[in-house]
């Protein structure tokens, strides 16, 4: 698929283009709210001191909530967690507003403004699980993420200037109003929007779904996410060692125009951060592109060398225009690793898991972020070039690191037809589709004969089986030998999972009735694929419950079979 048919196909999926919509206008209004506050406060006070402190301040929120973030946007509806503090905001947006006709002393606007702050902590881990749910397959997951970014610089470019034009000819009251309606654009959005999207043959799984939803209350974060360890290392590492770097990129740019290309830092400072949003804007697209690429790697690497490349090339050329251009490049390469690495997380994580995992993360990130603007300031000054190669040097070098830890997890696997029937068994609804990808691609495909044994009661437990095409029938044999035929299976049934599960031999045979095509998932990675998302434990209750009621014809077929 080509870029524009892509975005084509994205942007008629009616709900998500709403959403892009709806949080492209909010990020405008974000951009004018935070020129105006700092406007503001600078007019209040005259201290770059407060300034920066109130600056830090608005951090710290980031910080101390997203990980309870995350947690409650595992346990309620994301979509209104997202209306719930859009309308929250907006309303305190007012408040502001409010607060600057009457001339009310700062403390007033800055603890609002904290709150506000302490609001938008909730949105990212929200987001980033509720995007997901309104792709209609996994071809629009990247090219979604790539919009959502191209969207957010194009704010970022745009909502200081028009901020400018607004500040030079109306009030700061006026731009605070006007954030507060960007706020009630976006909940109305949000307000129509589904609450989760309908899966496929969404009756025949809904209830195996809906025990997996419950799965966080019996399994801790660390159990599901620990078959993918290795991975989520990579991203988790490539993301604190850019948050660190670009954390202190704020000053540092600072401190080249006065001391390197002396210009006054107002001027200076205001270039290279309009560069980071044509930069952001340019590397969003080329993700567009390359995100549509099957191996994953490649662009990361390439995201993280450019990134390191523009940081290094930032610190020593001379001359201002250079350092726009390199700048650029450095945002260019950062939003095409932002992008990569937000593609793969929705695709490695569990849905159930999804927004406590994004909190961890944004709260790994915000804190080398904030340890970043904190280090690198005081350490670069004299020296911002070797700072900056240095730094360059690490993202580079964290880039490789993370895709030797990747692995397969970077690829996404061509799979057949008959293997991609794995996606249609009730017992995986809801798994992430790079995890059932990762199945299917180690799945084989077995022609049975008519007549032939599959599996053998008694044997040892090895593979999982679903049925492509044809019937087998399922008998067991008690203590005396007497074999009694407890059901039949035809296609799209499966066998062979409560022998995996409990490790234990086979409680029945399987022999074909006719001839069949078979889908096999050898047992360890059946394991890793059940596991990730807590199923073991749901599975083995219904097996003990089916055995407890003298159900023993269950244990041979089903939904809890060999």
């Amino acid at each position: 698929m080509g870029v524009i048919a892509a975005y084509r196909r994205v942007l008629s999926n009616g709900a998500l283009a709403r959403l892009l919509f709806g949080e492209f206008v909010s990020s405008i209004g974000d951009w004018l709210y935070l020129v105006a506050l700092l406007v503001l406060i600078w007019e209040q006070t005259q201290d770059p001191v407060t300034l920066g402190i109130i600056g830090a301040a608005r951090i710290v929120p980031y910080i101390l909530l997203s990980v309870p973030a995350g947690i409650v946007a595992d346990r309620f509806d994301r979509r209104l967690i997202l209306l719930s503090t859009d309308i929250v905001r907006g309303l305190i947006m007012l408040l502001i507003a409010a607060a600057v006709l009457l001339e009310a002393p700062i403390v007033i606007v800055v603890a609002l403004a904290i709150t506000a702050t302490c609001f938008s902590a909730f949105f990212s881990p929200a987001i980033g699980a509720y995007l997901p749910s309104l792709v209609r397959d996994e071809s629009e997951l990247g090219p979604a993420n790539s919009a959502w970014s191209s969207l957010d610089n194009l704010a970022f470019f745009l909502g200081p200037a028009f901020a400018a034009l607004l500040l030079g000819v109306g009030s700061l009251a006026l731009a605070f109003v006007l954030n507060a309606l960007t706020f009630g654009v976006v909940a109305l959005v949000l307000f129509r929007l589904p609450t989760r999207k309908a899966e496929p043959g969404a009756q025949a799984g809904a209830t195996a779904e809906a025990k997996t939803s419950e799965t966080p209350a019996k399994v801790s974060l660390a159990t599901v996410l620990r078959p993918t360890f290795r991975p989520l290392l990579a991203l988790s590492l490539l993301n604190v060692v850019v948050g660190f770097v670009w954390g202190g990129l704020g000053v540092v740019t600072v401190i080249l125009s006065v001391e390197v290309f002396h210009v006054d830092e107002a001027t200076g400072t205001g270039l290279l951060n309009a560069a980071i949003g044509v930069g952001g804007i340019i590397g969003a697209l080329i993700a567009g592109a390359l995100v549509l690429r099957r191996r994953q790697g490649p662009p990361l690497v390439i995201g993280a060398a450019a990134l390191g490349i523009g940081l290094a090339a930032l610190g020593q050329v001379p001359d201002l225009t250079l350092a726009l251009i390199a700048i650029a490049f450095a945002s260019a390469g950062a939003l095409l690793v932002e992008i990569v690495m937000t593609t793969l997380l929705q695709r490695i994580v569990p849905d159930a898991v999804r927004g406590r995992t994004l909190g961890v993360i944004e709260f790994g990130y915000v804190t080398f972020y904030a340890a970043g603007a904190f280090v690198i300031p005081i350490v670069a000054f004299g020296q911002s070039g070797l700072v900056l190669l240095l730094g360059g040097a690490a993202i580079a070098v964290a880039g490789v690191i993370s895709l030797v830890l990747l692995g397969q997890y970077a690829i996404q696997q061509p799979v057949d037809d008959v293997r991609r029937r794995l996606a249609d068994v009730t017992l995986f609804a809801g798994l992430p589709p790079g995890r059932l990808e990762t199945a299917m691609s180690r799945a084989t495909v077995r022609q049975v004969k008519a007549t032939e044994t599959i599996i053998r009661q008694g044997d040892a437990a090895d593979f999982f089986y679903l049925i492509a095409k044809g019937r087998v029938e399922v008998s067991q044999a008690d203590a005396q030998g007497t074999s009694r035929v407890l059901r039949e299976m035809g296609a799209g049934e499966f066998f062979g999972e409560i022998g995996l599960l409990s490790r234990v031999p086979r409680t029945a045979t399987v022999v074909a009735q006719t001839e069949c095509t078979l889908v096999a998932l050898e047992g360890a990675a059946f394991l890793e694929l059940v596991e990730s998302a807590g199923l073991t434990y749901m599975l083995l209750d219904v097996h003990r419950g089916a055995v407890s009621r003298g159900a023993e014809a269950v244990s041979a077929g089903g939904p809890a079979s060999g």
